[in-house]
């Protein structure tokens, strides 16, 4: 997992709650398309050094974003008050980055609560991607939300770093990192999820969009069962899906994290080259 940090330039932007701190790596060759890294609740984009590193030698040219309340964006530590807040502030980054490079097609990958933004992200702006991955994404049902929300205070327990990966390092450096959230959810941050998944719910479907959605049969943060309920109804016929057995949640940051990226660069170049290397038309969306 060596960080690319040699072709990465550090960026400033401006989202709703204030500066967000966002990252962009250049790949050494002409770029083929733009990928947008969604991270996780609690975490930061520098988790994402080693995806990128990967995704730009297919070509990428890659982008991530602190999201607000996360890593060093400002906000208030893990306070999500609204999710498509959020959704805004990936809109941010994503005419950021189309600024820069307006003629290459656009690829979103969202883990966790970040695959929770990426799917609306996707049903309010789908027509402007070419693609999309989601790694174990916070949809459909998630039984932790219920459980945490109905109790009268929330328990002061953190993340187990242990249900990350089978990889101990890995929860190890989560541990120890200081941009990484260690404390409890925050209720309102707990609300606006449940806002969010009920609006998801509610449509409209990925459509035409290809969606590659990665999960591990081992994750205890964000259950296989429950998000394969939102799967069910939100996917179209070519989707895909790729389980892993006995993954746990983070399967970017797991043992057969070789195979799960090989995965992401063979699902994207499949989608790009039978575009030509250019955006799908499709219908637009509100």
């Amino acid at each position: 997992m060596s960080p690319r940090t040699d072709v990465a330039t550090d960026l400033a932007l401006t989202g709703h709650a204030g500066a967000l701190a966002a990252r962009r790596w250049d790949p050494c060759v002409e770029p083929r398309y733009l990928a947008l890294i969604l991270h996780g609740y609690g975490e930061h984009l520098g988790r994402y050094d080693h995806v990128a590193a990967r995704l730009t030698r297919e070509g990428a040219l890659v982008y991530a974003v602190d999201h607000a309340g996360h890593g060093r964006s400002e906000g208030e530590r893990v306070l999500v008050a609204d999710v498509e807040r959020v959704v805004d502030d990936v809109r941010v980054l994503h005419k950021h980055a189309r600024h820069e490079h307006h003629h290459l097609p656009v690829v979103v990958i969202g883990h966790s609560l970040g695959g929770t933004v990426a799917t609306r992200y996707a049903q309010r702006h789908g027509d402007k991607l070419a693609c999309m991955v989601l790694s174990a994404p916070v949809i459909g049902r998630w039984p932790t939300l219920d459980s945490l929300l109905a109790a009268d205070d929330i328990p002061d327990t953190p993340i187990d770093p242990q249900a990350l990966s089978r990889d101990p390092a890995v929860g190890a450096a989560y541990a120890a990192d200081p941009l990484v959230w260690h404390g409890p959810f925050k209720r309102p941050t707990l609300e606006a999820i449940r806002t969010m998944l009920a609006t998801i719910d509610a449509g409209p479907d990925f459509d035409t969009l290809p969606v590659l959605w990665l999960h591990g049969t081992a994750d205890q943060l964000v259950p296989y069962e429950g998000t394969a309920a939102g799967w069910s109804h939100l996917a179209g016929a070519g989707d895909e899906a790729s389980t892993y057995l006995g993954a746990r949640h983070e399967v970017f940051n797991e043992t057969n994290r070789r195979e799960v990226l090989d995965d992401v660069a063979a699902f994207v170049g499949r989608h790009l080259s039978t575009r030509g290397g250019s955006p799908k038309r499709r219908r637009g969306r509100s």
